[in-house]
Protein backbone atom coordinates (compact mmCIF):
# COMPACT_ATOMS: atom_id res chain seq x y z
CA UNK A 1 0.00 0.00 0.00
CA UNK A 2 0.80 3.47 -0.77
CA UNK A 3 0.55 6.62 1.74
CA UNK A 4 -1.84 9.54 -0.04
CA UNK A 5 0.69 11.97 -1.86
CA UNK A 6 -1.01 15.31 0.08
CA UNK A 7 1.67 16.82 1.45
CA UNK A 8 4.44 16.48 -1.32
CA UNK A 9 5.03 20.15 -2.34
CA UNK A 10 3.83 19.46 -6.01
CA UNK A 11 0.19 18.86 -3.97
CA UNK A 12 1.40 21.59 -1.68
CA UNK A 13 1.58 24.54 -4.57
CA UNK A 14 -1.56 23.12 -6.54
CA UNK A 15 -3.81 23.46 -3.64
CA UNK A 16 -1.70 27.38 -3.07
CA UNK A 17 -2.34 28.14 -6.91
CA UNK A 18 -5.46 26.97 -7.34
CA UNK A 19 -7.19 29.39 -4.90
CA UNK A 20 -7.17 31.94 -7.86
CA UNK A 21 -4.46 34.81 -9.16
CA UNK A 22 -5.17 37.30 -5.84
CA UNK A 23 -4.84 34.55 -3.34
CA UNK A 24 -1.89 33.47 -5.02
CA UNK A 25 -0.16 36.75 -4.70
CA UNK A 26 -1.36 37.16 -1.58
CA UNK A 27 0.40 34.10 -0.17
CA UNK A 28 3.40 34.34 -2.19
CA UNK A 29 3.54 38.50 -0.68
CA UNK A 30 2.85 36.46 2.67
CA UNK A 31 5.77 34.26 2.71
CA UNK A 32 7.87 37.31 1.71
CA UNK A 33 7.25 39.12 4.37
CA UNK A 34 7.00 36.63 7.75
CA UNK A 35 5.46 33.62 6.31
CA UNK A 36 8.86 31.75 6.25
CA UNK A 37 9.15 33.00 9.84
CA UNK A 38 5.98 30.96 10.81
CA UNK A 39 7.11 28.33 8.59
CA UNK A 40 10.47 27.57 10.60
CA UNK A 41 8.35 28.22 14.20
CA UNK A 42 6.07 25.34 13.26
CA UNK A 43 8.60 23.23 11.11
CA UNK A 44 11.06 23.14 14.32
CA UNK A 45 8.48 22.60 16.60
CA UNK A 46 7.37 19.63 14.97
CA UNK A 47 11.45 18.43 14.39
CA UNK A 48 11.30 18.60 18.27
CA UNK A 49 7.77 17.44 18.98
CA UNK A 50 8.63 14.11 16.95
CA UNK A 51 11.86 13.42 19.10
CA UNK A 52 9.39 11.50 21.43
CA UNK A 53 6.70 8.75 20.74
CA UNK A 54 4.66 10.76 23.09
CA UNK A 55 5.07 14.11 21.20
CA UNK A 56 4.21 12.55 17.52
CA UNK A 57 0.61 13.17 17.37
CA UNK A 58 1.37 16.37 18.21
CA UNK A 59 4.57 16.90 15.33
CA UNK A 60 2.49 15.95 12.88
CA UNK A 61 -0.35 18.33 13.69
CA UNK A 62 2.36 20.77 13.85
CA UNK A 63 3.70 19.74 10.34
CA UNK A 64 -0.32 20.61 9.03
CA UNK A 65 -0.05 23.46 10.74
CA UNK A 66 3.38 24.79 9.07
CA UNK A 67 1.76 24.29 5.41
CA UNK A 68 -1.15 26.78 6.59
CA UNK A 69 0.75 29.33 7.86
CA UNK A 70 3.34 29.09 5.00
CA UNK A 71 -0.04 30.00 2.63
CA UNK A 72 -3.28 31.10 4.72
CA UNK A 73 -4.94 33.25 2.28
CA UNK A 74 -8.16 31.29 0.36
CA UNK A 75 -8.35 28.72 3.72
CA UNK A 76 -10.91 28.78 6.59
CA UNK A 77 -10.63 27.10 9.72
CA UNK A 78 -14.01 24.51 10.34
CA UNK A 79 -14.44 22.72 13.02
CA UNK A 80 -14.54 18.39 12.46
CA UNK A 81 -17.49 16.49 12.02
CA UNK A 82 -18.02 15.05 14.36
CA UNK A 83 -16.26 17.10 16.67
CA UNK A 84 -13.04 15.58 18.21
CA UNK A 85 -14.48 15.45 22.04
CA UNK A 86 -12.81 14.32 24.98
CA UNK A 87 -10.13 12.90 23.31
CA UNK A 88 -9.50 16.46 21.21
CA UNK A 89 -9.72 18.61 24.55
CA UNK A 90 -7.19 16.39 26.18
CA UNK A 91 -5.04 16.75 23.35
CA UNK A 92 -5.52 20.50 22.78
CA UNK A 93 -4.68 20.86 26.72
CA UNK A 94 -1.58 19.07 26.20
CA UNK A 95 -0.65 21.12 22.98
CA UNK A 96 -1.43 24.19 25.02
CA UNK A 97 1.44 22.88 27.44
CA UNK A 98 3.95 22.14 24.88
CA UNK A 99 4.10 24.15 22.00
CA UNK A 100 0.75 25.97 21.69
CA UNK A 101 1.48 29.28 24.06
CA UNK A 102 4.56 29.99 21.91
CA UNK A 103 3.08 29.67 19.00
CA UNK A 104 -0.13 31.58 20.01
CA UNK A 105 2.48 34.14 21.41
CA UNK A 106 4.26 34.55 18.01
CA UNK A 107 1.24 34.97 16.11
CA UNK A 108 0.42 37.72 18.01
CA UNK A 109 3.22 40.07 18.02
CA UNK A 110 3.11 39.75 14.39
CA UNK A 111 -0.63 40.27 13.89
CA UNK A 112 -0.08 43.29 16.14
CA UNK A 113 3.25 44.60 14.25
CA UNK A 114 0.99 44.13 11.29
CA UNK A 115 -1.73 45.86 11.97
CA UNK A 116 0.48 48.88 12.61
CA UNK A 117 -0.33 50.11 8.95
CA UNK A 118 -3.49 49.75 6.66
CA UNK A 119 -1.28 47.77 3.96
CA UNK A 120 -0.71 44.71 6.68
CA UNK A 121 -4.16 44.88 8.17
CA UNK A 122 -5.36 41.37 5.76
CA UNK A 123 -1.59 39.82 6.95
CA UNK A 124 -2.98 40.65 10.48
CA UNK A 125 -6.42 38.51 10.21
CA UNK A 126 -4.59 35.65 9.01
CA UNK A 127 -2.27 35.95 12.22
CA UNK A 128 -5.42 35.98 14.36
CA UNK A 129 -6.62 33.21 12.39
CA UNK A 130 -3.70 31.20 12.74
CA UNK A 131 -3.64 32.40 16.56
CA UNK A 132 -6.92 30.81 17.05
CA UNK A 133 -5.53 27.32 15.91
CA UNK A 134 -2.38 27.69 17.29
CA UNK A 135 -4.23 27.45 20.67
CA UNK A 136 -6.57 24.47 19.98
CA UNK A 137 -5.89 23.09 16.88
CA UNK A 138 -7.27 19.41 17.59
CA UNK A 139 -11.08 19.07 16.22
CA UNK A 140 -10.63 21.72 13.61
CA UNK A 141 -9.38 21.59 9.96
CA UNK A 142 -8.43 24.16 7.63
CA UNK A 143 -10.55 23.65 4.13
CA UNK A 144 -10.60 25.85 0.64
CA UNK A 145 -12.52 29.06 0.85
CA UNK A 146 -14.36 27.97 -1.95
Amino acid sequence: TTCPDRYSIANIWARISESGPVNLFLNLLWFVLGGWIVLIAYLLGALLLCLTIIGIPFGVQCFKLSILGAAPFGRQIREREPPGGVIALIMNIIWILLPGLELVILHLVLAALFAITIVGLPFAAQHLKLARLALIPFGFRAVSAD
